[in-house]
């Protein structure tokens, strides 16, 4: 169940850039939360996730950014989510520290290396050259340090706060008492 908590709560938190007025630009918790819905799931239920972030791709084209939806401009993107999801199957089924920096680092990363290259590929914006994937990272590189940010704070809060949690409501180990020979 908390896991499809979390889900939602990442898939709601794309929309908090917009009632920032754009200051929180690609400040989201979508990363972590797919990182975490992957890690407490079934592989298969990655469906579940690139469906609720599919919706919420269609709303914010069609409603916030008022352009027109095509789901072929999404293909990419959504194929990311699946991704993230499984990478949270793989290496965070054992929660550990180093996992999830690793987890985080994968879902930024990747999603910066990926999208921007499709950008450049797709797009009119930069020249089909070695420098205009430079210039295109380049542009993107405020938005990969948010994410990235962002990421790390809500898979820090994900996987930390159910950890701590358990940690502090363990109760002690009942001591064996053995009996004494006479």
């Amino acid at each position: 169940m908390l896991a499809f908590i979390i889900l939602f709560l990442a898939a709601l938190s794309r929309f908090l850039p917009h009632s920032a007025h754009g200051t929180a630009v690609n400040f989201t918790a979508v990363g972590a939360g797919l990182l975490f819905f992957g890690s407490r799931r079934p592989r298969w239920e990655a469906i579940v996730a690139v469906a609720v972030m599919a919706v919420t791709d269609a709303i914010l084209t069609r409603v916030v950014y008022e352009y027109p939806f095509h789901i072929r401009g999404y293909i990419v993107t959504w194929c990311w989510y699946a991704a993230v999801c499984l990478i949270g199957s793989a290496l965070l089924r054992k929660v550990t520290a180093l996992r999830v920096v690793a987890g985080v680092l994968a879902s930024a990363t990747g999603f910066f290396l990926l999208s921007n290259f499709v950008v450049w590929v797709s797009s009119g914006m930069y020249a089909h050259t070695a420098a205009g994937l430079g210039d295109c990272y380049a542009a993107a590189v405020p938005f990969y340090v948010n994410d990235l940010i962002s990421t790390a704070i809500f898979a820090a809060a994900f996987f930390g706060l159910p950890a701590l949690i358990e940690i502090t409501t363990a109760e002690e180990p009942v001591p064996v008492r053995v009996k004494a020979r006479k």
